[in-house]
């Protein structure tokens, strides 16, 4: 098995997976921002044996002014949530969506920061649909498929500082010449479009490294050599601070950060939606990113 500081690597392989099935445990962490449900897709099909866990009720806490849309969620609702599935802090878990990782990065990035052994499926659940040696999709809840998980006591376990910035330490970093970057869409860090958020554009000085850039055409990341190549050229390492909407997305560039080798940076947890509904935070617009 494949491990680092954190137990598994930050991205594992659907051949890893395969050959190392019976030592990990799977969740499906689809979520989404229109009116799809995830665990409704879940019920639909989902990789065998996997159980789900839902973002708004485990892995984020409940949307708030300043803090945003989907900030850290309360400790202990983390660990109910999680040990209700059969997941303890001993557990080692591999996480996948179908947006890329866009959704799944959050809570693998979440276990990862707490110390537990936790990755990301590459290609989330295509990558298994496309596998040929794969069995097809599982239907419905795992009690009726017969492969439900007892339920465990999952330890309760405060969030370590040093893996996320507030909004005061962006400013402060950004004074230093560090390097602050937006995850979104480039669309949005420009401020041409947002229909989430309370108003457009992108922390002043930060520069724009979409999520999406860590991944190919057919929805994989790119090799490590490539991550490391598209990070150094703008000054990524264990310093830099990523933000992106509400603190999900940009949990897929943290995660790839780590897997290029250059160390685990932090994230600003509010991102645009608590930045931007502070009316004391000044916003910028525009292409002056420096970054992609």
């Amino acid at each position: 098995m494949t491990t680092t500081e954190a137990g598994l690597d930050p991205i594992v392989s659907i051949d890893w997976l395969l050959a190392n099935l019976a030592e990990v445990v799977l969740v499906d962490a689809r979520a989404y921002l229109d009116e799809r449900d995830g665990y409704t897709n879940y019920l639909s099909g989902h990789i065998p044996g996997s159980v789900y866990v839902e973002m708004d009720t485990v892995f984020a806490g409940p949307p708030a002014a300043i803090e945003g849309r989907h900030p850290l969620p309360d400790p202990a609702t983390l660990a109910a949530g999680l040990g209700a599935v059969g997941i303890d802090e001993s557990t080692s878990v591999v996480a996948y969506d179908d947006a890329g990782g866009m959704i799944a990065g959050r809570l693998v990035w979440m276990l990862r920061a707490l110390g537990q052994s936790a990755g990301l499926l590459d290609g989330g659940i295509q990558s298994w649909l496309d596998h040929p040696d794969t069995e097809p999709l599982e239907v419905g809840t795992p009690l009726e498929n017969g492969c439900h998980r007892d339920s465990r006591t999952c330890a309760v376990r405060e969030f370590p500082s040093n893996r996320v910035a507030s909004a005061d330490e962006v400013v402060s970093h950004l004074k230093r010449d560090g390097v602050v970057a937006d995850s979104r869409a480039f669309a949005r860090y420009k401020g041409d479009v947002e229909t989430v958020d309370s108003r457009a554009g992108h922390i002043p000085g930060a520069i724009s490294l979409p999520f999406t850039g860590n991944l190919t055409e057919s929805g994989r990341f790119l090799t490590v050599e490539e991550l490391a190549q598209r990070f150094t050229k703008h000054r990524v390492d264990s310093d830099t601070i990523f933000y992106c909407g509400s603190g999900v997305s940009a949990c897929n560039n943290l995660l790839a950060v780590e897997a290029a080798g250059l160390g685990r940076p932090r994230l600003y947890v509010g991102s645009w939606s608590g930045w931007s509904s502070d009316p004391s935070r000044p916003v910028a617009t525009g292409p002056d990113s420096g970054g992609e």
